[in-house]
């Protein structure tokens, strides 16, 4: 009977352990399908919208930080007219940029919501001379276009009177079970709003690190967002409950663990409108730190943050429409690739097709000679430039047919078909690239 029973019991956590499995792998499966257009987006632009606009202050933190009255701040609300905004233009733009995804600010830790939000009170329609909802026409102009749709969404709100801090040093309560609870019913209610109005492909969480998952109650917010069969996109700053890591501004310098990562990035050193602020990286700059986040299979988002009327600065629309003219030509090799091969291999970005047979080398330079790769058993069947299509020659030295160490191969690119910013080569490889991880050896056979 002691024996049945084990048998019995062995048998029940053999099948648990099966199913346990089993839905590991339906979960797998369908994480990296929810993934799938966030994977080949690549480019995504960032919008930081708000009454911070008026005097070009930093958002929200400024009041955080102090620097100047939470009154003060909150005074920029009689100024946002968004009296020549025009979001046709907005998306005209990004989506000349080459980016597949926006995503704006719906609140920020301000607390003054885009939309006309029916949760509370402060929001550009109740409290401005623009008196109205900015949020949705931009909505259903993204949607007219075609790009995917992102809502930044802080979870934390320093201006509700229920959250528990205002400044960095002025708390409104400790420890008030109630008054928490009175909090989270209002993000609920928000997030509800917004998903009920907008049904956004990606939800841009912000602001968790004041408070726990479990004071979050972030799984309740995944559930409630993917109710009645939704499958947005979550990013991580949700307490690790999402669904890709967002490193901030410095690019990685090893490829992120996780499978899908997004940098995010200003043009200049802010986030929203600041016009003190003329620290603007160039064109070329941005392209670098584009291939180089495609080289390690991420995507960028760079954001741009519009004065308070609405309109966008000459800077930010010059480098929209430089990553547009670059993005058109290089297409092939930026929306359905995967990452590259390690470093070692290329003096420069890589990046692969989705079936490994084709390596596109990034030349972020102007080569003084022949173009090398090196560790490359995989046959090269052509060569070409992207955008132009021309054929290049090349070659393979220290290759001789004793030797199953492969040489080194060269490409000769013409001056007059280098880009002028960042010059994009193919190879077409005779299957999946197959490369050298050895270090050498010693000939000791040679049929010369």
């Amino acid at each position: 009977m002691k024996k049945r029973f084990l048998s019995s019991l062995l048998l029940l956590l053999l099948t648990l352990s099966a199913s346990s499995q089993q839905i590991a792998m339906l979960d797998s499966a369908a994480y990296h399908q929810r993934m799938e257009w966030f994977a080949k987006a690549k480019l995504g632009v960032f919008i930081h919208w708000g009454i911070y606009a008026v005097k070009g202050v930093s958002e929200s933190w400024s009041f955080y930080n102090e620097r100047l009255s939470y009154d003060d701040y909150m005074a920029q609300c009689k100024g946002f007219t968004a009296s020549k905004y025009d979001p046709k233009q907005w998306v005209d733009l990004i989506k000349e940029s080459g980016a597949q995804y926006t995503v704006i600010t719906t609140k920020h830790h301000d607390g003054v919501a885009l939309w006309d939000t029916k949760a509370g009170k402060l929001s550009i329609k109740k409290k401005t001379p623009a008196r109205r909802d900015v949020l949705t026409p931009f909505v259903n102009e993204v949607r007219r276009q075609g790009l995917r749709l992102g809502l930044y969404y802080s979870l934390l709100d320093w201006s509700h009177p229920d959250y528990p801090n205002k400044t960095k040093t002025i708390q409104r309560y400790a420890n008030d079970e109630k008054r928490w609870q009175r909090f989270v019913d209002f993000n609920f209610s928000q997030m509800r709003e917004l998903r009920n109005l907008y049904n956004p492909d990606l939800w841009w969480f912000d602001g968790d690190w004041e408070q726990t998952a479990e004071a979050w109650h972030a799984p309740q917010i995944i559930s409630m967002l993917r109710e009645d069969g939704r499958t947005p996109v979550i990013n991580s700053r949700i307490q690790g409950y999402g669904d890709y890591e967002t490193p901030e501004h410095g690019i990685p310098v090893n490829r992120p663990t996780t499978p899908y990562w997004e940098l995010c990035q200003t043009m200049n050193d802010s986030w929203g409108y600041y016009p003190t602020d003329t620290n603007y990286k160039t064109p070329y700059m941005i392209l670098r730190t584009f291939v180089d986040c495609l080289s390690m299979g991420g995507n960028l988002l760079i954001d741009i943050g519009p004065r308070e009327d609405g309109t966008i600065c000459d800077e930010q629309v010059e480098i929209l429409k430089a990553l547009g003219r670059w993005t058109k030509k290089h297409a092939e090799a930026i929306y359905n690739t995967r990452a590259g091969i390690p470093n070692q291999y290329f003096q420069g970005y890589t990046t692969l097709n989705d079936t490994g047979d084709i390596l596109y080398l990034y030349i972020p330079y102007r080569p003084n000679g022949m173009v090398e790769v090196k560790g490359l058993v995989s046959k090269v069947k052509r060569a070409w430039v992207v955008g132009s299509g021309e054929q290049l020659t090349y070659k393979m030295y220290n290759q001789p047919s004793w030797s199953s160490v492969p040489g080194n191969f060269y490409i000769s690119i013409p001056d007059r078909l280098l880009d002028k910013d960042i010059t994009v080569v193919a190879l077409q490889l005779d299957g999946p690239i197959k490369l050298y991880a050895g270090s050498g050896k010693v000939i000791d056979y040679n049929d010369n």
